[in-house]
């Protein structure tokens, strides 16, 4: 692991500010940063931890109804939200142990890289660690591929089980920078791999989440998430499915199906 320096802001401008200088990363509960920082993928000259930051760790009931939910929110405890959106708790579920969920925050998953075998193997050719220099998994062992939306630069997925039901729930991203605030849906928040497979969302340079904000419960009565993985403790997905129906007098007037780890 390289050296760096590690920096504790207390206010969003200060966290911006020390975000948006060169190599610079931001860390929430850690549980992915930490990992790639163990295996020299990620090598950041200063680490800027957002724990000391207030009010990115509250979930909020809104006046349409829906939820507001912040960055800093533990995944453990998106389970208040079960009565409302049963989807989110069960796709929350669903991911990691218990112990990394206590740790894990709601941007951070989101925010989360691959994890291909080759991009966390620094002696293997891998486009979004070191773009041009190939995709190791093409014509490799890539039982955990993609087969859509993947590119000849690389055929990763994402690892979240939370950005697939969110997606399914219409969510919002709120983001911070320094040019200012802004919004984009989650579904337009993850770019496909392209020829620019080191690029995985929209956010600019010194960007970071705020909250995702849900829209009032329209599926909470019929709505699942599946996963299908090599054991059920705990492992990514290999296919997974939010599917979610609203139903009014007895027909299906609304539906949502979207797919994770493929």
């Amino acid at each position: 692991m390289n050296g760096f320096a590690f920096l504790q802001p207390h206010t969003l401008d200060e966290a911006l500010a020390a975000g948006a200088a060169p190599g610079a990363a931001y860390l929430a509960g850690g549980t992915n940063l930490v990992d790639l920082l163990k295996a020299g993928v990620e090598r950041p000259q200063r680490v800027v931890h957002l724990g000391r930051l207030e009010g990115l760790d509250r979930i909020e009931t809104l006046p349409d109804g829906g939820v507001r939910i912040g960055a800093l929110v533990r995944n453990a405890d998106l389970v208040e939200l079960a009565e409302r959106y049963p989807l989110l708790v069960e796709a929350t579920l669903s991911g990691a142990s218990a112990q990394l969920r206590n740790a894990a925050t709601l941007g951070g998953n989101l925010m989360q890289r691959p994890r291909c075998a080759y991009f966390f193997d620094t002696a293997s050719a891998c486009n979004k660690r070191e773009p041009g220099a190939g995709c190791d998994m093409i014509g490799g062992e890539s039982r955990s591929a993609a087969i859509l939306g993947a590119s000849p630069s690389c055929v990763a997925t994402h690892p979240s089980d939370l950005a697939v039901a969110l997606v399914a729930l219409d969510a919002v991203v709120e983001i911070a920078g320094p040019q200012g605030r802004r919004e984009i849906a989650l579904d337009d928040f993850y770019r496909l791999p392209g020829d620019a497979p080191s690029r995985e969302t929209e956010l600019g340079g010194g960007e970071l989440i705020l909250a995702v904000r849900l829209p009032a419960p329209a599926f909470a009565g019929h709505s699942r998430y599946v996963k299908a993985r090599d054991r059920v403790s705990f492992a990514f997905a290999l296919a997974s499915a939010a599917a979610a129906l609203r139903i009014e007098g007895g027909l299906i007037v609304e539906a949502r199906l979207t797919l994770g780890g493929v």
